[in-house]
């Protein structure tokens, strides 16, 4: 199986969140968002969807 590198962005990922709760009449708080998002980015993490990467100076 062939790796490839994907960069996920947690405000990318609230934004998603936030289209798509939007079109479904929600009207999602921007902390409600940050923590949908962190928790996304968790779980893909749990799953092994994903490998966190810190930036190095």
């Amino acid at each position: 199986m062939r790796e490839i590198e994907v960069f996920i962005d947690t405000e990318e990922i609230a934004e998603f969140f936030f289209h798509e709760l939007t079109k479904r009449g929600y009207v999602p708080a921007e902390e409600e968002l940050d923590e949908l998002a962190d928790i996304t980015f968790e779980y893909l993490l749990k799953k092994c969807i994903i490998d966190e990467e810190t930036e190095e100076e």
